[in-house]
């Protein structure tokens, strides 16, 4: 399968938020996702970037039925550990259902993992989902951990009503 990983752009976020969605389906909270294609070119193409894009693209001849050539992402940013430095997260890794298997969600991985390492970067980090046992297997195989599992360690979250409670002095 002839394929290419490019940086995304602004003119890719409306192919962006459709795999957004695609992906929340897939991994059954579409009711959550309230990032619009506005949100995408404002937050990850502005001068101060909150996000950065790779996009993985197909020639025409490879289009989906529905006409589509982008067919997979990763989107990312830089972070830092207390313990180890620099690091960089992967937000998403998705690639359309129809693709998978030819080498595309390995791709796109790596190429994060090359773009953390030329930032100096020491770790990748990145959530999955515990019923989600393809892409859990897919991770271990590549020589990634269970952080939950080894260290313990659980991903946490304060949002809407409650962080503006947290936030109040």
């Amino acid at each position: 399968m002839e394929y290419s990983i490019r940086a995304a752009n602004v003119e890719d976020c409306r192919d962006i938020a459709r795999m957004i969605t695609e992906l929340a389906e897939y991994e059954k909270v579409a009711e959550h996702v309230k990032v619009t294609q506005k949100d995408l070119e404002q937050d990850g193409f502005s001068k101060n970037p909150f996000f950065h894009g790779i996009i993985a693209e197909v020639p025409e001849q490879h289009k989906t039925k529905e006409g589509h050539t982008k067919i997979g992402y990763a989107l990312y940013f830089y972070s830092y550990s207390s313990w180890k430095g620099r690091a960089i997260y992967m937000e998403d890794l998705y690639v359309m259902p129809e693709f998978r298997g030819k080498g595309i969600g390995k791709a796109l991985m790596s190429k994060v993992a090359q773009l953390g390492l030329a930032a100096g970067c020491n770790q990748l980090n990145f959530t999955v989902l515990d019923w989600n046992k393809s892409s859990l297997d897919f991770y271990l195989s590549q020589g990634c951990f269970d952080v939950t599992a080894d260290m313990g360690y659980h991903c946490m979250r304060c949002e809407g009503e409650a962080l503006q409670h947290l936030a109040q002095p």
